[in-house]
Protein backbone atom coordinates (compact mmCIF):
# COMPACT_ATOMS: atom_id res chain seq x y z
CA UNK A 1 0.00 0.00 0.00
CA UNK A 2 2.49 2.65 1.13
CA UNK A 3 4.89 1.94 -1.74
CA UNK A 4 2.34 2.09 -4.56
CA UNK A 5 1.02 5.17 -6.36
CA UNK A 6 -2.79 5.10 -5.95
CA UNK A 7 -3.22 7.60 -8.79
CA UNK A 8 -1.48 5.25 -11.20
CA UNK A 9 -4.04 2.52 -10.48
CA UNK A 10 -6.81 5.12 -10.76
CA UNK A 11 -5.80 5.87 -14.36
CA UNK A 12 -7.71 2.75 -15.44
CA UNK A 13 -10.91 4.66 -14.55
CA UNK A 14 -9.90 8.32 -14.90
CA UNK A 15 -7.30 9.44 -17.50
CA UNK A 16 -4.20 11.26 -16.25
CA UNK A 17 -5.33 14.41 -18.08
CA UNK A 18 -8.54 14.41 -16.04
CA UNK A 19 -6.64 14.16 -12.75
CA UNK A 20 -4.26 16.91 -13.84
CA UNK A 21 -7.17 19.17 -14.81
CA UNK A 22 -8.65 18.66 -11.33
CA UNK A 23 -5.37 19.68 -9.66
CA UNK A 24 -5.17 22.81 -11.82
CA UNK A 25 -8.78 23.65 -10.93
CA UNK A 26 -8.02 23.29 -7.21
CA UNK A 27 -5.00 25.59 -7.61
CA UNK A 28 -7.15 28.21 -9.32
CA UNK A 29 -9.76 27.93 -6.56
CA UNK A 30 -7.08 28.58 -3.93
CA UNK A 31 -5.72 31.60 -5.82
CA UNK A 32 -9.17 33.01 -6.48
CA UNK A 33 -10.38 32.35 -2.94
CA UNK A 34 -7.29 33.99 -1.45
CA UNK A 35 -7.68 37.10 -3.61
CA UNK A 36 -11.35 37.36 -2.67
CA UNK A 37 -10.42 36.86 0.98
CA UNK A 38 -7.88 39.70 0.75
CA UNK A 39 -10.52 41.95 -0.80
CA UNK A 40 -13.31 40.95 1.57
CA UNK A 41 -11.26 41.28 4.77
CA UNK A 42 -9.18 44.17 3.41
CA UNK A 43 -5.99 42.41 4.47
CA UNK A 44 -3.85 44.19 1.89
CA UNK A 45 -5.21 47.54 3.04
CA UNK A 46 -4.47 46.65 6.66
CA UNK A 47 -0.84 45.72 5.89
CA UNK A 48 -0.37 48.86 3.78
CA UNK A 49 -1.78 51.17 6.46
CA UNK A 50 0.20 49.43 9.19
CA UNK A 51 3.36 49.77 7.12
CA UNK A 52 2.70 53.48 6.67
CA UNK A 53 2.26 53.97 10.43
CA UNK A 54 5.45 52.01 11.10
CA UNK A 55 7.35 54.03 8.49
CA UNK A 56 6.32 57.27 10.20
CA UNK A 57 7.23 55.96 13.66
CA UNK A 58 10.56 54.28 12.89
CA UNK A 59 13.68 55.43 14.71
CA UNK A 60 16.26 54.16 12.24
CA UNK A 61 16.54 53.21 8.57
CA UNK A 62 17.43 49.59 7.86
CA UNK A 63 19.94 48.71 5.18
CA UNK A 64 19.47 45.97 2.59
CA UNK A 65 21.71 43.58 4.52
CA UNK A 66 19.77 44.10 7.74
CA UNK A 67 16.44 43.58 5.99
CA UNK A 68 17.75 40.39 4.40
CA UNK A 69 18.96 39.17 7.80
CA UNK A 70 15.56 39.91 9.34
CA UNK A 71 13.83 38.07 6.48
CA UNK A 72 16.05 34.99 6.98
CA UNK A 73 15.39 35.04 10.73
CA UNK A 74 11.65 35.33 10.10
CA UNK A 75 11.76 32.39 7.71
CA UNK A 76 13.79 30.20 10.07
CA UNK A 77 12.04 31.11 13.31
CA UNK A 78 8.48 32.23 12.65
CA UNK A 79 7.64 30.28 9.49
CA UNK A 80 9.68 27.06 9.47
CA UNK A 81 9.74 26.59 13.25
CA UNK A 82 6.44 28.31 14.23
CA UNK A 83 8.11 30.03 17.18
CA UNK A 84 4.96 31.99 18.07
CA UNK A 85 3.66 28.89 19.87
CA UNK A 86 5.19 28.88 23.34
CA UNK A 87 3.16 25.80 24.22
CA UNK A 88 5.46 23.08 22.90
CA UNK A 89 2.70 20.50 22.42
CA UNK A 90 0.66 22.95 20.38
CA UNK A 91 3.75 23.85 18.40
CA UNK A 92 4.55 20.22 17.64
CA UNK A 93 0.98 19.52 16.55
CA UNK A 94 1.11 22.57 14.27
CA UNK A 95 4.45 21.55 12.73
CA UNK A 96 3.28 17.97 12.13
CA UNK A 97 0.18 19.28 10.37
CA UNK A 98 2.01 21.95 8.38
CA UNK A 99 4.86 19.79 7.08
CA UNK A 100 2.53 16.85 6.56
CA UNK A 101 0.25 19.00 4.42
CA UNK A 102 3.18 20.29 2.36
CA UNK A 103 4.44 16.73 1.80
CA UNK A 104 0.97 15.52 0.89
CA UNK A 105 0.28 18.30 -1.64
CA UNK A 106 3.73 18.26 -3.27
CA UNK A 107 3.82 14.48 -3.70
CA UNK A 108 0.23 14.47 -4.99
CA UNK A 109 1.24 16.91 -7.73
CA UNK A 110 4.39 14.91 -8.54
CA UNK A 111 2.59 11.58 -8.78
CA UNK A 112 -0.34 12.94 -10.82
CA UNK A 113 1.72 14.98 -13.28
CA UNK A 114 4.67 12.61 -13.50
CA UNK A 115 3.46 9.07 -12.89
CA UNK A 116 -0.34 8.94 -13.21
CA UNK A 117 -0.43 6.77 -16.33
CA UNK A 118 -0.68 3.02 -15.79
CA UNK A 119 2.58 2.31 -17.69
CA UNK A 120 4.67 4.83 -15.69
CA UNK A 121 6.80 3.32 -12.93
CA UNK A 122 6.59 5.50 -9.82
CA UNK A 123 9.74 5.70 -7.66
CA UNK A 124 8.96 4.27 -4.22
CA UNK A 125 9.98 7.53 -2.54
CA UNK A 126 6.93 9.51 -3.72
CA UNK A 127 4.13 7.22 -2.47
CA UNK A 128 6.07 6.75 0.78
CA UNK A 129 6.20 10.51 1.33
CA UNK A 130 2.57 10.88 0.25
CA UNK A 131 1.37 8.41 2.86
CA UNK A 132 3.75 9.86 5.45
CA UNK A 133 2.46 13.38 4.80
CA UNK A 134 -1.17 12.28 5.16
CA UNK A 135 -0.32 10.42 8.38
CA UNK A 136 1.50 13.46 9.81
CA UNK A 137 -1.54 15.64 9.15
CA UNK A 138 -3.78 13.10 10.86
CA UNK A 139 -1.53 12.83 13.93
CA UNK A 140 -1.07 16.59 14.31
CA UNK A 141 -4.63 17.49 13.37
CA UNK A 142 -6.45 14.96 15.53
CA UNK A 143 -4.10 15.70 18.44
CA UNK A 144 -5.00 19.37 18.14
CA UNK A 145 -8.72 18.76 17.67
CA UNK A 146 -9.30 16.40 20.57
CA UNK A 147 -6.64 17.60 23.02
CA UNK A 148 -6.03 21.30 22.38
CA UNK A 149 -8.27 23.56 20.27
CA UNK A 150 -6.96 26.54 22.21
CA UNK A 151 -9.47 29.19 21.18
CA UNK A 152 -12.50 26.94 21.43
CA UNK A 153 -11.44 25.60 24.82
CA UNK A 154 -11.05 29.17 26.05
CA UNK A 155 -14.67 29.82 25.12
CA UNK A 156 -15.94 26.67 26.79
CA UNK A 157 -17.06 24.86 23.61
CA UNK A 158 -16.72 21.04 23.53
CA UNK A 159 -14.69 19.40 20.75
CA UNK A 160 -17.84 18.30 18.92
CA UNK A 161 -19.25 21.84 18.60
CA UNK A 162 -18.16 22.94 15.14
CA UNK A 163 -17.80 26.56 14.06
CA UNK A 164 -17.15 28.04 10.62
CA UNK A 165 -13.55 28.74 11.64
CA UNK A 166 -13.09 24.97 11.96
CA UNK A 167 -13.83 24.37 8.27
CA UNK A 168 -10.16 24.35 7.28
CA UNK A 169 -8.86 21.87 9.85
CA UNK A 170 -11.87 19.56 9.50
CA UNK A 171 -11.76 19.46 5.70
CA UNK A 172 -7.99 18.94 5.86
CA UNK A 173 -8.37 16.03 8.27
CA UNK A 174 -11.16 14.56 6.16
CA UNK A 175 -9.02 14.83 3.01
CA UNK A 176 -5.96 13.10 4.44
CA UNK A 177 -7.92 10.48 6.39
CA UNK A 178 -10.02 9.52 3.38
CA UNK A 179 -6.90 9.53 1.18
CA UNK A 180 -5.32 6.89 3.43
CA UNK A 181 -8.48 4.79 3.55
CA UNK A 182 -8.94 5.06 -0.23
CA UNK A 183 -5.30 4.08 -0.80
CA UNK A 184 -5.80 1.01 1.39
CA UNK A 185 -8.81 -0.20 -0.58
CA UNK A 186 -7.17 0.81 -3.87
CA UNK A 187 -4.27 -1.51 -3.07
CA UNK A 188 -6.79 -4.35 -2.71
CA UNK A 189 -8.19 -3.78 -6.18
CA UNK A 190 -11.34 -2.23 -7.69
CA UNK A 191 -14.54 -2.51 -5.71
CA UNK A 192 -17.48 -0.66 -4.22
CA UNK A 193 -15.52 0.52 -1.17
CA UNK A 194 -12.65 1.73 -3.33
CA UNK A 195 -15.03 3.82 -5.43
CA UNK A 196 -16.92 5.05 -2.37
CA UNK A 197 -13.86 6.28 -0.49
CA UNK A 198 -12.36 7.80 -3.62
CA UNK A 199 -15.56 9.80 -4.10
CA UNK A 200 -15.49 10.93 -0.46
CA UNK A 201 -11.81 11.85 -0.83
CA UNK A 202 -12.61 14.04 -3.86
CA UNK A 203 -15.52 15.71 -2.02
CA UNK A 204 -13.31 16.44 1.02
CA UNK A 205 -10.41 17.82 -1.05
CA UNK A 206 -12.78 19.96 -3.13
CA UNK A 207 -14.22 21.35 0.10
CA UNK A 208 -10.71 22.05 1.42
CA UNK A 209 -9.49 23.94 -1.65
CA UNK A 210 -12.83 25.38 -2.74
CA UNK A 211 -13.81 27.08 0.52
CA UNK A 212 -10.75 29.30 1.01
CA UNK A 213 -12.96 32.38 1.24
CA UNK A 214 -14.85 30.98 4.24
CA UNK A 215 -12.12 28.97 5.98
CA UNK A 216 -8.76 29.87 7.53
CA UNK A 217 -6.84 28.48 4.55
CA UNK A 218 -5.67 31.94 3.44
CA UNK A 219 -4.19 32.48 6.90
CA UNK A 220 -1.10 30.52 5.86
CA UNK A 221 -0.35 33.19 3.25
CA UNK A 222 -0.92 36.17 5.58
CA UNK A 223 1.09 34.76 8.47
CA UNK A 224 4.57 35.12 6.86
CA UNK A 225 3.85 38.71 5.80
CA UNK A 226 2.64 39.65 9.27
CA UNK A 227 5.66 37.99 10.93
CA UNK A 228 8.11 39.80 8.63
CA UNK A 229 6.39 43.14 9.17
CA UNK A 230 6.54 42.65 12.94
CA UNK A 231 10.27 41.84 12.96
CA UNK A 232 11.10 44.77 10.68
CA UNK A 233 9.16 47.07 13.01
CA UNK A 234 11.14 45.72 15.96
CA UNK A 235 14.41 46.23 14.10
CA UNK A 236 13.77 49.85 13.05
CA UNK A 237 12.24 50.83 16.40
CA UNK A 238 8.80 51.67 15.07
CA UNK A 239 7.08 48.92 17.03
CA UNK A 240 7.91 50.64 20.32
CA UNK A 241 6.36 53.87 19.07
CA UNK A 242 3.10 52.39 17.77
CA UNK A 243 -0.06 52.31 19.94
CA UNK A 244 -0.37 49.19 22.08
CA UNK A 245 -2.97 46.65 20.84
CA UNK A 246 -6.33 46.76 22.56
CA UNK A 247 -6.69 44.25 25.36
CA UNK A 248 -10.46 44.05 24.99
CA UNK A 249 -12.17 41.00 23.43
CA UNK A 250 -12.56 41.37 19.68
CA UNK A 251 -15.85 41.38 17.85
CA UNK A 252 -16.28 38.72 15.20
CA UNK A 253 -19.19 38.65 12.73
CA UNK A 254 -22.87 38.77 13.80
CA UNK A 255 -21.92 40.69 16.94
CA UNK A 256 -20.65 37.57 18.70
CA UNK A 257 -17.97 38.38 21.23
CA UNK A 258 -15.02 35.99 21.46
CA UNK A 259 -12.34 35.88 24.09
CA UNK A 260 -8.76 36.60 23.13
CA UNK A 261 -6.85 33.43 22.11
CA UNK A 262 -5.00 31.76 24.95
CA UNK A 263 -1.70 30.80 23.27
CA UNK A 264 0.67 29.58 25.97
Amino acid sequence: MITSNPFSDLSAMIPAAGMQAYVVLMFLLVVGGTLLDVRHKRSAQYFFENKQRAEAAKERTLGTGTKFSVAIKTLATDILASAEFTNQKRRLAHLLTMYGFILFVVTTVIMIFGYASADAATPVLWPLLWHLGALMVCVGGYWFWFKMRVDVAAEGHPWYQVMRADLFVLSLLATTTLALVWSLFQSMGPGVLTTLFFGLFVIASTTLFGTVLWSKFAHMFFKPAAALQKRLAEADGSRDNLPAPADQPAQFGLGIKRELPQHY
